[in-house]
């Protein structure tokens, strides 16, 4: 077992970490109220624009519980966002896939969120990506894209 570092710089990068993550989520939750969704839904709408997948799924990525998604998924698909369509590779399995409606506001909630793009805009291409690499490297994820 290992014991947790408390040296200066250990602590002031999980303060940091910690002020990046407070401020994207109270910049998701105002771009997702402009637009009369909860943070909740839009975090939902936004994952399923990259892809249609099961809700499983999208529980699994979220970390929550598979009822919670379907709750936001009603809603959302009774604003027109979302569409329950059977999985072409096993008819048994429903998709959650976003409509051209939730495409476009997922687009337009990715273009409010400033707060994580200004800041990164600063930094160089590399930088970026040594970034990128840490944060993977620190989630216990591959490297490579």
């Amino acid at each position: 077992m290992t014991t947790p570092r408390t040296d200066p710089v250990t602590l002031e990068v999980v303060e940091l970490i910690g002020t990046v993550v407070a401020r994207y989520y109270e910049e998701y939750e105002r771009a997702a109220a402009a637009h009369s969704l909860t943070g909740a839904q839009a975090r939902v709408l936004a994952l399923l624009s990259l892809e249609p997948m099961p809700m499983r799924k999208v529980a699994d990525k979220l970390r929550c519980e598979p009822s919670n998604i379907t709750g936001i998924v009603d809603r959302l698909e009774a604003r027109g966002l979302v569409e329950r369509r059977p999985d072409p590779s096993d008819r048994r399995v429903k998709l959650a896939a976003p409509t051209e409606e939730g495409i476009g506001t997922a687009r337009r909630l990715r273009e409010a969120l400033g707060f994580a793009r200004e800041p990164l805009a600063g930094l160089s291409d590399a930088e970026r990506t040594v970034l990128r690499d840490l944060l993977r490297r620190m989630l216990g994820a591959d490297v490579t894209p």
